[in-house]
């Protein structure tokens, strides 16, 4: 009886441990690389609840990248169309091997966010920099963001800029859906 009994605990014990093993890798997914600059917004965008997201739309003015109501594909082709809209320098648009957006439909300056993918690797811290200098030396019109957060997650850098509330919420959102993003630029626009 003894025997029995220290064998089934023995064999619970297994299956507890194989039980755990198993949470652990399907939580390392939430860690992992988007494929894509559009998959990593869309993975933020759907971590938003209903009431929390706003009128937004994404893409650029293709017709087949343009979307309502979600993040969209945005073209590295045209540096001007990323600066721009993006406020994406345009310098840097060649270092860039996808992008997407997402907006705020009303306003850009109510919120703006692009995800950008950077060919190599040690080009994105200046990218950041250069992102950073050129939203921060933008002369504004129709409204004035409030601030800037630009956070990297491998070789993607995302900004954001527009209303603190929306930023900050977008920034923890991201945060929220990628744990290894890391924010490397949180400041008021002044």
């Amino acid at each position: 009886m003894k025997k029995l009994l220290t064998l089934l605990l023995a064999a619970a014990m297994t299956l507890s441990l194989a039980a755990c093993g198993s949470k652990a890798d399907d939580n390392s997914s939430d860690n992992s690389q988007p494929a894509s600059a559009l998959e990593l917004l869309n993975a933020v965008w759907a971590n938003y609840s209903d009431d929390d997201k706003f009128p937004a739309a994404g893409g650029d003015s293709s017709e087949s990248n343009m979307t309502d109501g979600a993040p969209g594909r945005f073209s590295t082709e045209d540096g001007e169309a990323l600066e721009y809209s993006l406020t994406f320098p345009a310098a840097d648009a060649g270092k860039l091997s996808d992008a997407a957006s997402l907006v705020h439909m009303m306003n850009l300056n109510t919120f703006t966010a692009g995800a950008f993918h950077v060919t190599d690797a040690a080009e994105v811290d200046g990218i950041v920099s250069d992102l950073k200098d050129n939203v921060m030396s933008r002369q504004w019109m129709c409204g004035f963001p409030d601030k800037l957060v630009i956070l990297t997650l491998g070789n993607y850098v995302v900004s954001c800029y527009g209303a603190e509330d929306l930023v900050d919420q977008f920034s923890g959102k991201v945060t929220e859906t990628f744990a290894d993003a890391a924010v490397v630029c949180d400041e008021p626009i002044v």
